[in-house]
């Protein structure tokens, strides 16, 4: 039975009635999933698309760069963006209502010389991107010429370079170019991203007001002041770009009327007439009509991208930055609900065009992500405490389900309000199996927000950035994932007296932990000496005291490198108090500003506690030297323990048992005790994260065996879940009891997010029986402080005949962790540890 009885909602449920069933564990594989021909033949167009990479971009900024290497550096970066948004080719395609692009066609990439471009120059030579069995990019041979031209002009100038060259040893040891310790490569080849922009200031003075801002601004400087010199220098370089990004706009309305001349069909002429109008107008001025508001929100959020390089450029809260338009519209009868519904469906493809290129490494363990991070968020609370949802609300799923693709990264807020109808809605959309929507919970979220500094009114208008992490839309710079933390790679060295624990030089992966006897990390005594547990403890919080000083030190070194290199002053227009202060996004500009590091292993840690308490210190079946030499050998010779550490007869993180789950919170407590709230390159603090997304893969492979019961290089725990290993499952309990272990964690102190993965079988969750099953646990959850779910809704046997017949499969949507993805696309490591999760059932 649904936890909620009574409705508090009395308004429309979108376009489809709010019960409406799909199907459960249907996922994507549907033809003509939308009831609008428009929008099914857009998604077969893109469809047939190759992804690709484009030189166009990067050829631009270098030629900029070039041309004004003497002006100041944030000046020369707009200038950069300038010229981008003047001369690349502008597209407009087939039947698309809404326009724009990330300075590269549709599913194509574009290259970012600036933030890393050895890599590129190796990959593109030695490792062609059409190769690749996953994540493939085919490019032109003169795409491929152009940026081999760039090479010798960016050698020693980028910022990983500069980054690289700026670390002693010590802190390049931990990262993911020593053992593994910390994952620093997102800030190190690319841009920050993770960022809201204030949208609503936009919507209200158009890009035309905020250049009036910035010369009234500009006009107040007395250069005689060496602050105000640099801030002149910022507002010229605001002025340059906001000039330009009106430029580009128009350009696009320019394309349109011409294609409008040569268009024989009277439909689409008229359709891109009116393009032209919207692009015209809000190229200035503030939008007036709902149409008019989503061309000036695609584009403008384009040019983040453009300029940022960064993924997780979130979208902010959909249903409340829109409602005001849609209402006007509705209330004048100048739109229908069905054609704002294109509309909305129209602007998820469109997110679905965008593209990002990675490294042959990183799609190892982030498989199809695309650009990554494309998040808006529906419902939730208002400014004042009440609930929020609207009709929009509701279309925003219907959108989904219409569309069947994973962009954008859908978040839905729930609080103690949420109104029954909705509540259906949500879990019927989630039934579909495509591993969307995600669900925050407002009543950890906000406290969690305010923990770290932000005002209670700010704090209800969080957004979930990218995946989830919570965030102050338009006036906050976070850092969300400023690097991921192996909590698990801690925990081993803290057993072993500050070594790796490795399975000899036989080993495949020799490279990445041959560092078997030699010192890494803090000498923090050996499991094979300790005489309680009290020292096992107290070496896991020594071992992270240390490991956090050389964390902390190499985000910070990123930080102010990405200040000095690639200060953002097109950004820096629509986040709060950045043009009032005169100081970049970058650099401190905005109003609040964190560093977000995100633990990765809280169970393999956990368990690993409850597995040394239990079975040396207290039933004393194993001395601690035998348990390290056990993993030592990689289990090897040690069979019987191996099965014991994995059976029920050890207490196991995620089965409601307070013995195995005060030690995972002491796993992720002292993570947080040692990281947070210690001060950041850009004038905040440090805020711990809780998730890995896919990178429990990636750090697995800089971990040996370890005492829960894993192997060397299998996968660590992900996000907030139990552990699984190659010999099964930990937590046996059921849904239930995940869901209590987890809220015995202390969330409150993560203000940075969590995650946690739920798996379901189909069967379990078909018919209203089915739906109000998982609706009550998950008020069960949230109501005992739980502050994120999301869900697989497939089944193992499916997965595994996916894994042998991609073919048949093609548009199986799962979710992989912060984001869903095609099955077939990701990596066999990350395709074997979605299926290695726990399946649950109601049984």
């Amino acid at each position: 039975m649904c936890a909620i009885e009574k409705s508090f909602y009395a308004g429309p449920c979108g376009v489809e009635p709010y019960d409406k069933e799909w199907g459960v564990g249907v996922s994507g594989m549907v033809d003509n999933p939308s009831p609008y021909p428009r929008i099914n033949r857009m998604l077969k167009w893109l469809d047939a698309v190759t992804p690709g990479a484009d030189h166009e971009r990067a050829c631009l900024v270098t030629e900029a760069y070039q041309k004004h290497n003497y002006k100041p550096q944030i000046v020369k970066c707009a200038e950069a963006l300038s010229n981008v948004l003047r001369n690349v080719t502008v597209r407009i395609y087939p039947d698309e209502l809404i326009v724009g692009e990330i300075a590269a066609p549709a599913k194509s990439a574009s290259v970012f010389p600036e933030f890393s471009f050895n890599w590129i120059v190796d990959e593109i030579k030695n490792n062609p991107w059409e190769n690749r069995t996953h994540d493939v990019h085919v490019i032109s041979e003169e795409t491929e010429k152009r940026l081999l031209e760039l090479a010798d002009y960016w050698s020693g100038k980028t910022v990983e370079e500069q980054i690289k060259g700026t670390c002693t040893d010590e802190e390049l040891k931990g990262c993911q170019m020593g053992k593994g310790v910390y994952f620093s490569d997102l800030y190190m080849y690319g841009g920050v991203g993770h960022v809201c922009a204030n949208y609503e200031m936009l919507f209200k003075q158009g890009f035309g007001g905020l250049k009036k801002k910035v010369e009234e601004k500009l006009a107040g400087i007395n250069p005689s002041l060496p602050e105000d010199i640099k801030k002149r220098n910022f507002y010229q370089a605001q002025l340059i770009v906001v000039d330009a990004s009106i430029e580009f706009i128009k350009r696009y309305a320019w394309l349109a009327r011409e294609m409008a001349v040569k268009e024989q069909d009277a439909t689409r002429k008229k359709e891109l007439l009116q393009i032209a109008d919207n692009c015209a107008w809000v190229s200035e001025n503030p939008p007036r009509t709902f149409w008019e508001a989503i061309q000036l929100y695609h584009l403008a959020t384009n040019i983040i991208l453009i300029e940022s390089n960064g993924h997780s450029v979130t979208y902010g809260r959909f249903d409340q930055l829109f409602y005001p338009f849609y209402k006007n519209d509705m209330k004048n009868g100048t739109v229908t609900k069905d054609f704002v519904q294109e509309l909305i469906e129209n602007f998820f493809i469109k997110l679905h065009e965008l593209n990002k290129l990675r490294d042959t490494g990183n799609t190892m363990v982030a498989s199809d992500t695309r650009m990554g991070g494309t998040a808006l968020d529906v419902g939730g609370v208002d400014r004042k405490g009440h609930d929020a949802t609207n009709d929009l609300s509701f279309m925003v799923l219907d959108a989904h389900a219409h569309t069947r693709i994973p962009n954008p990264w859908m978040a839905v807020r729930f609080h103690a309000n949420t109104p029954v109808e909705f509540k259906i809605k949500v879990f019927n959309v989630i039934r579909i199996g495509t591993g969307e929507p995600k669900i925050l919970n407002d009543e950890v979220n906000i406290p969690a927000a305010m923990a770290y500094g932000r005002t209670l009114e700010d704090a209800r208008d969080y957004v979930g950035i990218g995946c989830v992490e919570p965030d102050a839309a338009g006036k906050e710079y976070g850092w969300h994932d400023a690097t991921y933390f192996n909590m698990a790679k801690v925990f081993e060295m803290a057993i072993n007296n500050g070594r790796c624990i490795g399975c000899g030089s036989t080993c495949p992966r020799w490279e990445i932990c041959g560092s078997v006897g030699k010192r890494l990390g803090a000498p923090t005594g050996s499991l094979a000496d300790f005489k309680s547990f009290d020292e096992v403890l107290d070496a896991y919080d020594k071992q992270m005291n240390y490991w956090c000083d050389r964390l902390v030190s190499m985000v910070n070194i990123m930080d102010l490198t990405h200040q000095a290199l690639k200060p953002l002053p097109y950004l820096s227009l629509l986040i709060d108090d950045c043009t009032e202060k005169g100081v970049d996004v970058t650099a401190g500009g905005a109003r609040y500003n964190f560093s977000g590091p995100q633990g990765v292993g809280t169970g393999t840690v956990g368990d690993g506690l409850s597995t040394i308490k239990q079975l040396v210190f207290e039933e004393k079946k194993v001395t601690g030297a035998e348990l390290l030499k056990a993993v030592e050998n990689n289990w090897e010779g040690y069979e019987p323990l191996y099965a014991l550490v994995n059976s029920k007869k050890v207490h196991h993180y995620g089965n409601d048992d307070d013995y195995a789950d005060e030690l995972a919170n002491f796993a992720l407590s002292t993570y947080c005790k040692n990281l947070g709230k210690r001060p950041n390159a850009h004038g905040g603090v440090f805020v711990p994260g809780v998730f890995s997304v896919s990178v429990n893969v990636g750090a697995g492979f800089f971990c040996g065996a370890s005492v829960d019961g894993r192997k060397a290089f299998e996968p660590v725990s992900d996000c907030l879940g139990p552990v699984h290993t190659y010999a099964g499952s930990h937590d046996v309990n059921g849904p239930t009891a995940i869901a209590n272990s987890v809220s015995k964690l202390d969330l409150e102190r993560v203000g940075n997010g969590t995650i946690l993965n739920w798996k379901f079988t189909p069967t379990c969750l078909t018919g209203e029986t089915g739906r109000d099953n998982l609706i009550s646990v998950i008020d069960g959850f949230f109501e005992k402080k739980g502050m994120q779910s999301q869900f697989n809704v497939v089944s193992r046997e499916t997965l595994l005949a996916a894994q042998a017949n991609p073919e048949r499969y093609k548009g199986l949507l799962v979710r992989v962790a912060g984001y869903s993805a095609y099955f077939v696309q990701l990596s066999k490591e990350l395709q074997d540890d979605i299926i290695g999760r726990t399946e649950l059932s109601f049984d």
